[in-house]
């Protein structure tokens, strides 16, 4: 037999060692590769921003999360960006994991506006300015106590709405009007920016309303009950007692919630969302109007339909993760309560003091449910209705 010399020992010996650390490295590389989330195909530089145009952009992720899971992984230019589409994703968002996620990315348009990033809504949620300014809108500006306080502010600005529809003539631009009675409302009592949200969650349950004669016929019954032979609407008088017309509201917040993504968050630690790697530095959005809209949780979800929530204990404080108008956790909307207020009282005037219907012919499913592209999820048209006064 043949000999093997000591140069062929030394090859096969170096050889043998290099495939081993090949194989190594192979396994190891594997096993630490990260499960990151699915998503659609990507451009060079724009990534994902191409499947964003032409339509809004929670229409246009709810779409893409339809073939790609509730759990998405965008890119949109260099900014790697996770897209949660189900109420399980944002439990684990907003409660399981909700420390990681608390802090906002940077965005050199909101520093501009918000003084360098340091108001309620963009501060560090681990920073001393943030935690004073939490605890002075929570215990002092926005606490139940205070919202009670407000009480003839907002009477006041209710009356002044009916006055300025009465005044308006046949055609009436809801719109218009509710926006200046939240605006005045909110200005002077929190000087804050929030009547936008206020106004547009209004704005979108007339023409709900308007569409759906039948629950405009129960909720109207029910103000009309509560407040009978009263001249104006007085909050003591409607406390807790215009059930129906409360599930108005969360019905209207469930399928337009004013802003449709909430505001983005940014992951700081490693985390997993239903089993999927999440790496830090990613922006984070909860897209809270498609899941008020998913068919695994709301039956007939596309459908405008209160009495859903007869039977469904849900509130505002992200108790059921199906119904988040304004987020949960550490980022809730501290003054969610003082809006569900003002639009209570701001619908219980209009629908006691005027009857409604749609110019013309008077068929509500004429209206135009066009969303626009804002702030906040604004009507793309102009909500022109016909008001009949109606004496109590």
């Amino acid at each position: 037999p043949m000999e093997t010399t000591p140069i062929q020992l030394v090859s096969y010996t170096f050889l043998c060692v290099l495939v081993v650390t090949v194989l190594l490295k192979l396994r190891s590389a594997s096993g630490s590769r990260p499960n990151l989330p699915p998503g659609p195909w990507a451009l060079p530089v724009v990534g994902h921003m191409h499947f964003l145009l032409g339509a809004l952009p929670h229409q246009a992720m709810r779409s893409l999360s339809r073939r790609h899971g509730p759990v998405m992984l965008l890119r949109l230019g260099h900014v790697p960006t996770l897209v949660l589409s189900s109420a399980e994703a944002a439990r684990q968002l907003m409660k399981v994991h909700d420390a990681a996620f608390a802090n906002r990315p940077v965005y050199t348009p909101a520093d501009v506006f918000t003084n360098g990033g340091q108001n309620i809504s963009f501060a560090r949620h681990d920073s001393r300015h943030w935690k004073a300014v939490r605890k002075l809108c929570t215990v002092e500006l926005l606490s139940p106590r205070r919202v009670r306080s407000f009480r003839p502010v907002r009477e006041e600005e209710a009356a002044r709405l009916v006055r300025s529809v009465a005044d308006a003539g046949a055609l009436v631009d809801v719109g218009e009007r509710v926006k200046v009675m939240m605006n005045d409302v909110i200005m002077r009592d929190v000087f804050s920016a929030g009547s936008e949200t206020t106004a547009t969650t209004t704005i979108w349950a007339m023409p709900e309303l308007i569409r759906n004669p039948r629950i405009m016929a129960i909720a109207q019954s029910e103000v009309r009950r509560v407040l009978q032979g009263k001249t104006k609407v007085a909050e003591a008088d409607i406390d807790g007692r215009l059930h129906y017309l409360q599930m108005v509201i969360k019905e209207t917040f469930r399928l337009h919630p004013p802003v449709p993504l909430l505001i983005p968050r940014l992951c700081t630690e490693q985390r997993k969302i239903m089993g999927f790697d999440v790496p830090p530095g990613t922006t984070v959005f909860a897209n809270v109007w498609a899941i008020g809209r998913d068919e695994k949780s709301w039956t007939d979800a596309e459908e405008f339909k209160p009495e859903r929530f007869e039977s469904e204990m849900v509130d505002y404080g992200g108790t059921d993760f199906r119904f988040l108008p304004g987020g949960v956790g550490r980022r809730m909307c501290p003054g969610m309560m003082f809006g569900v207020s003002n639009i209570e009282i701001a619908l219980a005037s209009l629908l006691y003091h005027f009857n409604w219907r749609f110019p013309g012919d008077g068929n509500g499913n004429k209206l135009d449910m066009t969303e626009a592209y804002g702030m906040t999820t604004r009507r793309k048209t102009k909500l022109l209705l016909e008001a009949i006064a109606f004496e109590p």
